[in-house]
């Protein structure tokens, strides 16, 4: 049994997804064992998204700049640096600022390989990139480069912790042991 957290951020909120996204998950077997509805501060999405977390902020930045590449756009012009990690900074600031904008519906799921379940139900974080059937396949087709130029992170719905540390690290940060129900 693992548990994983999952956090359905402003955009799902904002477009009434919770209940059918929740419904998902329990129909694929994960048990709800916490849930709670917030709007994080500042602190929490710092500690959530860390800027000091270097191989963190530099991958969003080496990703940004694989997309630029594919599109063929300059990003020193766009974002005024090709630095991977001052790009990686300004991504953290814009879901910071994103997931702070609006209520969040966090829980935690719990259930054989719940981590991995999970993410593959989710499908790929650049939602115009995951497949019919995933989540992000079914209900966001946002895409790098709008989100880009937009200086805003890809709106794609849900949080998913990527492996057990950082899964039981998230669960620590966002709720309390009273708060989970086993």
């Amino acid at each position: 049994m693992e548990r994983t957290l999952v956090l359905l951020k402003p955009d799902a909120v904002s477009r009434g997804l919770v209940g059918e996204i929740i419904s998902r998950f329990e129909k694929a077997d994960l048990k709800l064992v916490a849930a709670k509805m917030v709007t994080p501060t500042k602190d929490l999405a710092n500690k959530h998204y860390p800027p000091e977390r270097r191989e963190f902020i530099e991958g969003m930045g080496n990703k940004t700049l694989e997309t630029y590449k594919e599109e063929g756009i300059d990003p020193h012009a766009d974002l005024g640096t090709k630095d991977p990690h001052e790009i990686g900074l300004k991504i953290q600031g814009w879901m910071v600022g994103f997931i702070t904008s609006g209520p969040v519906m966090a829980m935690v799921l719990q259930g054989p390989n719940a981590i991995s379940e999970v993410r593959k139900m989710t499908g790929h974080t650049v939602p115009a990139k995951a497949e019919a059937g995933t989540i992000r396949g079914d209900y966001s087709n946002d895409t790098p480069t709008l989100a880009n130029k937009e200086k805003r992170p890809i709106l794609n719905l849900v949080h998913a912790s990527g492996d057990k540390e950082e899964a039981e690290f998230e669960i620590n940060l966002w709720f309390t042991k009273d708060e989970l129900h086993p």
